[in-house]
C-alpha cells in the first residue's frame, strides 16, 4: 500500500494528535517554514543533517513530540518496514519519501545502500529524517549509518523512541518486571537463533525475543534442550503489538507451536517466562 494512502481512520487519529504536536505560544499550528526552519536551527547554516528517529511500535500517538516535529520539518524521510504509515503520514506534502525497507525472504535494501545514501542527502544540505521502528538504539542497524554519517562529517542526532520489546508485552497486559515473577529480563534477536549462547539466557526470569516468528521451531527447541526451561514454561506472542492487526497467542514451551500452527505472526514480540503466564 502506498505510504500515502491513508485510511480514514487514520486522519482522524492524526487530527486527534494534531493539538499535542503545537509548540507556538499561540497554540496554533506552525506551518512548513518555521518547522524547517526550527529544524536547520540545529545545524549551521547551510549544512545538512540527519536525524535518526524511533518510530515506536506503530500508534501516531506513541511518537515522541520531538520525532513528530522533525517529520513535519524533514526534506527527506527515509524509511523502513517497521514502521506505520500513519507515522510517516506526518511527513510535510512537499517531503521526498524514500523506501528503504527489510524484510526477511524479501528483496531488501543493502545496508551499504542506506548509508550511502544518507550520506549523501546530508552533503547535498537536505534536511533527513531516518525513521526506524520501535528506538533506533535496538536492533535498528544504527551503529553502521551512524559510523558512516560521523565518517563523512556529517551532523547526525539521534532521537529515542520506544522499542516493540517494551511496548508489545504492555499491551498484552503483563509488565516485564514483577518482585515475585520476574526481577530481570533480557532482549534477544532470533533472526540467527545458531549464533546465540543459550546456555547464557539460563537464571534469566524473562526473554523477550524479537524476529523470532520464522525460527519459532528452532527457538523453542533451544529454549527446552540448551536453556533451562521447562517445557510448561508459559509463551506469550503478541503480533503486530498497538495497531489493527494486533493478536496475541498464548501457551507454553511444550504447546505454542501447535497454538500458532498456520498463523502469521511476524512482526511479533515473544515472551517467554512465568509473567507470560500472567495477563491481567
Amino acid at each position: 500500500m502506498p505510504i500515502r494512502h491513508l485510511v480514514a481512520n487514520t486522519r482522524l487519529t492524526l487530527a486527534r494528535l494534531g493539538p499535542h504536536l503545537r509548540f507556538s505560544s499561540t497554540g496554533s499550528r506552525p506551518d512548513s517554514q518555521r518547522l524547517v526552519a526550527c529544524a536547520k536551527a540545529e545545524s549551521d547554516i547551510g549544512k545538512g543533517k540527519v536525524w535518526l528517529v524511533g518510530a515506536g511500535p506503530g500508534p501516531p500517538d506513541l511518537l515522541t513530540v520531538r520525532a513528530a516535529r522533525l517529520l513535519e520539518a524533514a526534506e527527506v524521510v527515509v524509511y523502513d518496514d517497521l514502521i506505520s504509515e500513519v507515522a510517516a503520514g506526518l511527513a510535510h506534502p512537499d517531503a521526498e519519501l524514500i523506501y528503504v525497507g527489510k524484510r526477511g525472504g524479501m528483496n531488501s535494501t543493502p545496508q551499504q545502500d542506506i548509508d550511502s545514501l544518507l550520506v549523501r542527502l546530508c552533503t547535498e544540505g537536505r534536511q533527513v529524517v531516518r525513521l526506524k521502528g520501535g528506538c533506533c538504539s535496538v536492533f535498528s542497524r544504527v551503529r553502521s549509518e551512524l559510523r558512516a554519517l560521523k565518517a563523512a562529517g556529517c551532523d547526525v542526532a539521534m532521537v529515542p523512541g520506544i522499542s516493540s520489546a517494551l511496548a508489545g508485552p504492555l499491551f498484552a497486559g503483563i509488565s516485564l518486571t514483577d518482585k515475585e515473577l520476574s526481577r530481570h529480563f533480557l532482549v534477544t534477536s532470533c533472526h540467527d537463533p545458531g549464533i546465540l549462547d543459550w546456555t547464557a539466557f539460563s537464571g534469566i526470569d524473562t526473554l523477550v525475543l524479537l524476529m523470532a516468528a520464522r525460527q519459532l521451531a528452532v527457538v523453542v527447541s533451544k529454549l527446552c534442550n540448551e536453556s533451562d526451561r521447562t517445557p510448561d514454561t508459559p509463551v506469550l506472542i503478541i503480533r503486530s503489538a498497538g495497531t489493527r492487526k494486533e493478536a496475541i497467542f498464548e501457551g507454553t514451551l511444550s504447546n505454542i507451536i501447535s497454538v500458532t500452527e498456520g498463523e502469521l505472526l511476524s512482526p511479533c514480540v515473544v515472551v517467554v517466562g512465568k509473567v507470560a503466564g500472567d495477563r491481567t
